[in-house]
């Protein structure tokens, strides 16, 4: 399936025939199509993914869905479902405090990480006030949501919060998993580190965007866990820092321990029920206040940048 960048460079070439005489108003009829068909294919990719969505989340209704102009990324899973992305960028009035990337559904299986981010895009939607430049991936494993019976891992069989880089050691992941988890097949971390086009687009996203803090959501541990620099909340709303550790291949491994990005994970209580209205707005609430008060640190947002460059590099 064609990107967004292969469609803009249809119709540049379109573009450039125009100038030529008798055949113009031919040429620009074309024009008129590709573009009308570029734009209606991106949106009925959005629509379709919504309703799909729609149809497995009770909590998040089709016109939700669409109300929140998510757009396709240049990225689609394994089974080519467009991996989804909402950008609230800088507003001309004020420079933001700081980048920050918000992750959910990266575990198919658990719901709530989902919902909860089209809770927080309807925030952002009325309250975007450019404190901090945003974006939002609200459903990096579409493929374990979607199926008929959700699970953990992509389309697969990988678990995308085993299969980050490793650092020094890329079978530190194969490792960890036989030798502590007796290969449990939920937490395959693949092959490979970054095998999975989910994982690689995860890593595109860090080293593009460049956060100075990235925050994912889970369940159902109903906790607060960190990794990396600076202090980490204490709590989020009704949810207390519990810290878990981190484990070869997973995003705070990767993104914390490696690239010294500071790494919220919020664990909800339920993985197929949400917390109340109130208690998602005091999480939010929280969240802002702790993002506000300690990201980003100007003594490791240098060595943070030289981290994600050098990430890049070795791809």
């Amino acid at each position: 399936m064609p990107n967004n960048r292969q469609r803009t460079g249809l119709v540049a070439i379109d573009m450039f025939y125009l100038r030529l005489g008798h055949t113009s108003k031919l040429i620009i009829f074309s024009i008129v199509v590709l573009i009308h068909s570029s734009a209606y294919a991106t949106d009925n990719e959005v629509n379709i993914t919504c309703k799909r969505i729609a149809s497995k989340l009770a909590s998040i209704s089709l016109s939700e869905c669409l109300e929140r102009n998510l757009r396709t990324s240049t990225s689609y899973s394994e089974n080519n479902t467009p991996l989804l992305i909402k950008e609230y960028p800088p507003l001309g009035s004020r420079e933001p405090q700081a980048r920050i990337l918000l992750l959910g559904g990266i575990h198919g299986d658990e719901y709530s990480s989902v919902t909860i981010m089209f809770k927080w895009m309807s925030i952002l939607d009325k309250h975007h006030s450019g404190l901090f430049h945003w974006k939002v991936a609200p459903l990096i494993n579409p493929d374990g949501l979607l199926r008929r019976k959700s699970q953990r891992m992509n389309a697969n069989g990988v678990d995308l919060n085993r299969n980050f880089k490793n650092g020094i050691n890329d079978n530190a992941g194969l490792q960890y998993w036989q030798k502590y988890t007796n290969s449990d097949p939920r937490r395959y971390p693949g092959k490979k580190p970054m095998s999975e086009v989910e994982t690689q687009w995860m890593h595109q996203l860090i080293t593009e965007f460049r956060p100075d803090a990235i925050v994912a959501v889970h369940a159902p541990y109903g906790i607060v866990d960190f990794d990396g620099p600076p202090k980490p909340p204490t709590h989020l709303g009704p949810l207390h820092l519990h810290l878990l550790g981190t484990y070869p291949g997973s995003l705070g491994n990767f993104a914390g321990e490696q690239l010294d990005i500071p790494v919220v994970t919020v664990e909800l209580p339920y993985a197929g029920i949400m917390p109340s209205e109130q208690e998602v707005s005091r999480i939010w609430i929280d969240l802002i206040r702790w993002l506000k008060g300690n990201v980003p640190k100007d003594e490791t947002r240098k060595s943070r940048q030289i981290a994600i460059k050098n990430s890049l590099l070795d791809d």
